[in-house]
């Protein structure tokens, strides 16, 4: 498959290995009515977010494959303001949570309380029971209530005392945490941070963006307020219409060749990784790999995916999930190296 493919020139249909045919024509139709509400979105979130495109595109990726994702950026780049304005753009409810060294698991799931009317307990809802979730800074927060939310995040369900409680759907987790500042932080176990479908790290704006920040903080107009565009419905729809988007079996061969060749490197004639890491992606990355490249794919209006799609989300979802040895640490070998190597040696079908 060329990297250049577009829709004119997709063949009418494919056959998979069941000999069941899949019109792609039929398929870029339906996917271009449905993911019209994707420019709705970016619009209204394009009047409060400058720039920082590559994290509103992660976000609304995240959404539609149903995954969590993880921020790593120093403060004041709209990690916030990001999550909160998408969540208005959607109609759905929004929950801050700032993570702090004396947080409690109760404090985010809730707990059981006495009603004196009643002589009895019942259960009083923390705000983990919202659509979408900011957990600022989660690495301040103990590995009790980094473990209390993952297993929300894994499960979608909560459990307050003897009864459990399906959450809301759809329900992003959307988790800060400062590379900065480290001093009374709990870095997240590796095993927690394979949860998050997507690590986004975000850099500075521009210095032309940073002069349009500028101008809309102090504005005589106020700061823009985003319009409500979807229904929680609308997203649900479409997450259903992004499973659909074609994948061929080239395409699954070369996600499992990249996953393989962070676990096997010199199987790949990568020798020269092999003593830079220490662990490689789980089968997890194999399946964000393949549902992150799926939701790219629809937002970019396609109903196949291609080489390039992969190629677009590798980072994201790989750069949390290859374990570094000390080797590579002391040679300031990046986990982006390591990605960037395995991208330009593994053959693209």
């Amino acid at each position: 498959m060329d990297l250049g493919n577009t829709i004119n020139d997709t063949p009418p249909q494919h056959t998979s290995d069941n000999g069941a045919h899949t019109d792609i024509r039929a398929l870029n139709e339906l996917i271009q009515k449905e993911s019209a509400f994707i420019d709705l979105i970016k619009l209204e979130m394009n009047k409060v977010i400058i720039g920082q495109s590559h994290m509103v595109e992660r976000l609304l990726i995240a959404l539609l494959a149903n995954g969590h994702i993880l921020l790593e950026g120093v403060p004041g780049l709209a990690k916030t303001l990001a999550i909160n304005t998408l969540s208005k753009t959607i109609d759905a409810d929004f929950s801050r949570i700032q993570f702090t060294p004396d947080l409690l698991p109760a404090d985010l799931l809730g707990t059981m309380i006495y009603n004196q009317k009643k002589e009895e307990f019942i259960s009083k809802q923390g705000p983990i029971f919202a659509n979408f979730i900011l957990a600022d800074e989660i690495n301040r927060a103990p590995a009790k209530v980094q473990s209390a939310l993952l297993e929300a995040m894994q499960e979608r369900q909560v459990t307050i005392g003897e009864e459990s409680f399906p959450l809301k759907e759809p329900f992003l987790v959307m988790a800060t945490q400062n590379p900065v500042e480290q001093e009374g932080t709990y870095p997240l176990p590796e095993a927690q941070v394979d949860r998050f479908m997507l690590k986004v790290v975000l850099g500075y704006p521009t210095k032309e963006e940073e002069k349009l920040v500028i101008r809309a903080n102090v504005s005589k107009a106020g700061f823009p307020k985003p319009n409500k565009v979807v229904t929680t419905d609308t997203i649900l729809k479409a997450r259903e219409v992004v499973k659909q988007v074609y994948m061929d079996e080239k395409i699954e061969q070369y996600i499992v060749d990249i996953v393989y060749a962070t676990r096997t490197p010199k199987d790949y004639g990568l020798d020269e990784l092999e003593p830079l890491i220490e662990f490689g992606g789980s089968p997890r990355a194999s399946i964000a790999l393949a549902t992150t490249a799926k939701a790219y794919a629809f937002i970019k209006k396609r109903g196949y995916v291609i080489p390039e799609d992969i190629r677009a989300v590798c980072h994201d979802v790989l750069r949390h999930r290859i374990g570094l040895s000390y080797e590579a640490e002391a040679e300031n070998v990046t986990t982006e190296t390591i990605i960037n190597t395995i991208l330009n040696r593994v053959d693209v079908p």
